[in-house]
């Protein structure tokens, strides 16, 4: 039914956990996949054009390395399944919308990710980056809680 699951993790330890059913959901349908991060666009106010693009190339270094260190044991998660794995990361400041133009993108049929699970008060105040990818995608939307 799917053949190719875009799988976007965060780092966190749901969002890990997420991607580990999803990686065993893939190897069930003999899908690939494709691990994706997200990194919002380094922000700072100042007014040295010196110090600005020091901290930037360092938030880029850093986020680079964060990636890789979250998407990396789902990478081998999905080599020890035999699953066709490629890793993505993208910069965007809407998370939501990278995540659906990557799925477009790169052909996918299926997003599978984690979710908090907020309801009420809470999912209205701080937004929810899988409810909005829920109400925005066209494509199928697997949430794990």
């Amino acid at each position: 039914m799917f053949k190719h699951i875009l799988i976007p993790t965060d780092g966190s330890k749901l969002s890990s956990m997420a991607a580990d059913e999803a990686i065993r959901f893939a190897a069930d349908a003999q899908a690939r996949v494709t691990l994706l991060a997200v990194v919002e666009p380094f922000e700072m106010l100042s007014g040295n054009a010196e110090e600005f693009l020091e901290e930037r190339d360092h938030y880029e270094r850093i986020a680079e390395s964060r990636c890789d260190a979250f998407l990396s044991p789902a990478r081998s998660e999905a080599a020890r399944r035999s699953i066709s794995c490629e890793t993505l990361v993208v910069k965007g400041d809407n998370v939501p919308l990278a995540i659906i133009e990557t799925a477009v993108d790169r052909g996918c049929d299926l997003i599978a990710m984690g979710s908090h699970g907020r309801g009420g008060v809470a999912s209205l105040l701080l937004g929810s980056v899988t409810t909005k990818v829920l109400a925005q995608s066209r494509i199928p939307v697997l949430v794990y809680r």
